[in-house]
């Protein structure tokens, strides 16, 4: 039986047909790109009521040594005071070192007027670089983001799935450089080459306001100096040219080439001009911490809570935990020091068996993926040959109307010639 949506999808499915194969002749105002629009408006607009509904999770660690610019940079990214300092802890014990804490604070906050909210865990590291040695501080944070892979292994493993489980993998991890107007420092380059393969590392310069703009470039051009000499895999917004669109190549690129990013963070409002600005105040000038001439704050802050958001929590479980998920399960089945013992051998089994249906289902989206876009690209030559051929067969009509016209002018004129001998 049909219904009125039911008419509306046939009327719409043959305006597209009808449509289709005329494509030259697209203009911004064509029934098809209409259509298009309508349907990617109202996809978008599902997507952000979802989003209003369900909210966005997202787990962002920030490691750096002491007085680098973690806090205050926290509590500006959330507009909020979110994490206090050290000394607002223990006056009495403020001396004592007692090694790295992994303190995870999670906080909802509402990113656009339409509603949307997301769920932001800030994952703190106090302590960490206080240390002589620093082997021990190196190894609770490693261990901190093996574990919430895990937890996600153990729950995929289970028959029965908690619904209410959360997710708290680590998406983002702001590594806090000291601003001291030279490259990287041993331990900055050792932390580095541990997290990067399991956590996107986003390097940035803290307190970027303590150095003159030719020291903070200079700064800049040295640490990535470094990171491309010790080959540490930081996350750098990946592009491709021939992939993707111009505005995604020029926006990541725009990114690329601020790394790493200068941040400078206050939590006092300061008027300018008759506006409230978020900003440092000093005796010889004020440093706005929303002005890109001053601080890189508003380009990472867009690029963690809005345009990379996606981007980073894919690369997180589509590749940094894939990874890890295979050496694991591997190293499980082969018996390698890395597998637990505790493990009996139906288990081993159960898991060498999910281990290669995961690889075969991997391998098929990917000859699937490819199966897509030859039929696209096959497709797209099709529609150009056609609309070729089109114009081949226009021009052919024209130039036989002209010839006729041509023909009929010349007869037309012997005649009138002939009457008059």
């Amino acid at each position: 039986m049909s219904s009125p949506l039911n008419a509306v999808c046939l009327s719409l499915s043959t305006t597209f047909l009808v449509y289709v194969q005329s494509l030259d002749n697209l203009t911004a105002t064509s029934p098809i790109v209409l259509i298009w629009g309508l349907f990617s408006h109202f996809e978008i607009k599902m997507r952000r009521k979802k989003n209003v509904k369900k909210g966005i999770q997202f787990c962002l660690m920030v490691c750096g040594a002491s007085c680098s610019g973690r806090t205050t940079f926290v509590n500006t990214l959330c507009g909020k005071k979110v994490l206090s300092g050290k000394d607002a802890d223990d006056a009495t014990n403020a001396h004592v070192e007692e090694g790295v804490k992994i303190k995870p604070t999670t906080v909802e906050l509402e990113l656009d007027e339409e509603g949307t909210r997301i769920s932001l865990t800030i994952v703190d590291t106090p302590g960490f670089g206080d240390q002589i040695d620093n082997e021990a501080s190196f190894g609770e944070i490693v261990g901190y983001l093996e574990r919430q892979y895990d937890d996600i292994l153990a729950e995929e493993s289970r028959i029965n799935r908690n619904p209410r489980f959360r997710d708290n993998r680590i998406h983002a991890l702001l590594y806090f450089i000291t601003p001291t107007g030279h490259g990287l420092r041993e331990l900055d380059i050792e932390l580095m080459k541990r997290l990067s393969p399991i956590v996107n590392v986003i390097p940035v310069i803290g307190k970027a306001d303590s150095l003159t703009p030719a020291e903070l470039a200079e700064s800049k051009k040295l640490v990535m100096e470094d990171i491309e000499h010790y080959r540490i895999p930081v996350y750098n917004f990946p592009y491709d040219i021939e992939e993707d669109d111009e505005d995604t190549v020029e926006e990541n690129a725009e990114l690329r080439g601020l790394m790493p990013f200068a941040i400078v963070g206050s939590e006092d409002v300061v008027e300018i001009g008759g506006r409230q600005v978020r900003a440092r105040q000093y005796p010889w000038g004020v440093v706005e911490v929303d002005n890109p001439r001053h601080s890189d704050f508003l380009a990472i802050r867009s690029a963690l809570l809005y345009s990379h958001l996606a981007d980073l929590k894919e690369i997180t479980h589509d590749f940094l935990y894939e990874n890890y998920r295979t050496e694991k399960l591997s190293k499980s089945v082969e018996g390698g020091s890395g597998g637990d013992a505790s493990m009996n051998p139906e288990d081993l089994a159960s898991q060498s068996v999910r281990l290669k249906e995961e690889q075969l289902r991997r391998e098929e989206e990917k000859l699937r993926e490819i199966e897509i876009k030859v039929q696209r690209e096959i497709e797209a030559k099709r529609q150009e040959l056609l609309a070729r051929e089109s114009q081949l067969k226009e021009i052919e009509a024209r130039m036989q109307r002209e010839q006729t016209a041509h023909l009929e002018a010349t007869n037309g004129t012997h005649t009138s010639a002939e009457a008059e001998a």
